[in-house]
């Protein structure tokens, strides 16, 4: 936990932009894997991490904004759980922790808001996305469970988001150290990979120095030969020479801040020539990206700025041609640039968007594009300093995709698909890094990790 002065702050902030109502925080509980004493790691609800920062089971919290008043809900332990689990503070020492001096057993919810819907008064929640707190609201609100995100409490969204979007100075270091961890697992996944191992050997490393380090891997791992997929998380792949690999991987601390760092380094101690074409095209981009940030840009901006980089270095290439302000107009760009720029983080990866990713990364100034490739863009609003975010450009060519586009002859006056045969088993490149949005710019949180060719190249030459 930080200081209990930061949770009391925040509620205070939050309570002053409400005007009446009580708000309800609910907090997660073990969810099962296979069967109940066999759970998935417990991780606590974001929000009620950052405004109680208690990270244990069963427990949730009122803020009655015209009384005033903060309560805590919560059961004492049993000596069974005792024996099996071990001793916790009681529920007033945790509450204490936070900043709130009064609490309740945890059935008592129940009551408190009954009286609460019986005098009128509004309860303020968040979408739920566990089904244990779906099933509990429910029954304590008397609605079926497909109809509780009709009394979803919009003004609630919006303020949670406009506080936690601006990242305070202990948050920003929390992420650096994440970062740092990061930068460990990278580099030594790079110094590591060989032919002949597998995915899974590689990412069995970077997870455990994760651990190791006090923390956890902050999301599920991409380790993977095949980059051209996203969201890959298949590890069984042998690692072959000519190859590129592709790292999406990131540590989280014990505070639950997270980093989110991409690398793509080949196989061979070198990249080749059309490898390192690529490469630097991507990495023109992401620099380029960054050196753009500053408040009052809109992300979106930035975006169309990136693709417009990409489609004149693949023109350059040869796999593109025509006007590229046009082709990029029309997402010719996105068969090779099919996803967003970057998205907001914090205490989880993609920050906040179990609140709604449109009030994350959107708000009010902007709808979301219908465009393939832009419509995947997670953060477009206007940058404001201590936003933290990820820059990811990246390139890529997906047989399936690039074969459906020009079976429909799509995008055919700016897409050389004649030329793109001899990238079907290419891959994907993507390099990322986080920024915090400061007073005038943007800053790379945490230390250097290796992503110039020839960094990349001493990295992997190091123990092969």
């Amino acid at each position: 936990m930080f200081h209990t002065e930061t949770y009391v702050r925040r509620r205070q902030q939050l309570q002053q932009s409400l005007q009446s109502g009580i708000i309800l925080f609910l907090g997660n509980e073990d969810s099962p894997m296979s069967y109940q004493d066999n759970a998935y790691p417990f991780r606590q609800d974001s929000t009620f991490l950052y405004y109680f920062g208690l990270d244990l089971q069963h427990l949730a919290a009122i803020i009655d904004l015209d009384e005033g008043t903060t309560i805590i809900f919560g059961d004492e332990l049993s000596m069974d759980y005792i024996v099996w689990m071990g001793a916790q503070p009681t529920i007033a020492e945790l509450a204490a922790k936070a900043g709130v001096r009064e609490t309740k057993p945890y059935h008592a919810i129940e009551q408190t808001l009954q009286v609460t819907r019986s005098l009128g008064r509004a309860v303020h929640y968040l979408p739920p996305y566990r089904a244990e707190n779906r099933i509990r609201l429910s029954q304590w609100l008397n609605l079926p469970t497909d109809e509780l995100e009709n009394y979803i409490s919009g003004d609630l969204i919006k303020a949670i988001v406009q506080q936690r979007s601006i990242k305070s100075t202990e948050e920003v270091i929390e992420m650096e150290k994440a970062v740092n961890i990061s930068k460990i697992m990278h580099h030594t996944v790079m110094q590591k990979a060989k032919a002949g191992l597998k995915e899974y050997d590689l990412r069995g490393t970077l997870e455990g120095i994760a651990i190791s380090k006090g923390g956890y891997p902050a999301y599920p791992t991409i380790l993977t030969v095949n980059g051209q997929t996203l969201h890959n998380h298949f590890y069984y792949n042998t690692l072959q020479s000519g190859q590129l690999v592709l790292g999406d991987f990131g540590a989280a601390t014990a505070r639950h801040y997270t980093s989110d760092i991409t690398r793509t380094f080949p196989v061979n101690k070198t990249f080749t020539t059309q490898q390192k074409e690529i490469y630097n095209l991507v990495l023109q981009a992401e620099r380029a990206a960054i050196a753009l940030i500053q408040p009052g840009y809109r992300y979106i901006d930035i975006h169309l700025e990136i693709a417009k980089i990409i489609a004149e270095g693949l023109v350059n290439v040869g796999l593109m041609q025509g006007d590229v302000d046009e082709a990029v107009a029309q997402g010719a760009h996105a068969l090779f640039f099919p996803h967003g720029l970057g998205h907001m983080l914090g205490l989880d990866v993609h920050d906040m968007e179990d609140l709604g990713e449109e009030h994350v990364g959107y708000g009010d100034e902007l709808q979301r594009s219908t465009q393939f490739g832009l419509k995947s863009l997670r953060l477009a609003r206007t940058l404001q300093p201590g936003f933290v975010l990820t820059v990811e450009p990246g390139i890529y060519f997906i047989p399936q995709l690039m074969d459906l586009w020009e079976s429909e002859g799509k995008c055919k006056d700016f897409i050389n698909y004649n030329k793109l045969k001899a990238y079907r088993d290419f891959g994907g490149i993507r390099i990322e890094d986080n920024v915090v949005v400061t007073e005038n710019s943007g800053r790379i949180l945490g230390e250097p990790i290796a992503k110039t060719v020839a960094e990349v190249e001493a990295m992997r030459s190091a123990n092969l």
